[in-house]
């Protein structure tokens, strides 16, 4: 069975920096894309950043461009998500998984940005 544990959220100041991981076990993590959610209170779960099995192609959700990088560590069954210049609108819970969404969800990582 697949287990997802994010981690690295926290309390931050509005323009500050916090690096997210997660970390993915019960599944071949190299072979899948991979995908980075948040949900912010009162809204729908949102898609921020995709990337590749290889790593070499990733996508960004607009309002993060620029902001936050994915990446992943196949040997260490990883996904991360630096985030700099962090906004008031960024607070939320983050959450990984596959790129579908397909896999049961994980408790996620709380990410509060104080202006």
């Amino acid at each position: 069975q697949v287990q997802l544990v994010e981690s690295g959220g926290g309390l931050v100041q509005a323009g500050g920096s916090l690096r997210l991981s997660c970390v993915v076990s019960g599944r071949t993590f190299s072979r899948h894309t991979m995908r980075w959610f948040r949900q912010a209170p009162g809204r729908e779960r949102e898609s921020v950043a995709v990337i590749s099995w290889s790593g070499d192609i990733t996508w960004y959700e607009d309002s993060v461009k620029g902001r936050f990088t994915i990446s992943r560590d196949n040997a260490r069954s990883t996904l991360y998500l630096q985030m700099n210049s962090l906004k008031a609108e960024d607070t939320a819970v983050y959450y990984c998984n596959e790129d579908s969404g397909i896999w049961s969800w994980g408790k996620g990582t709380q990410v509060t940005v104080s202006s």
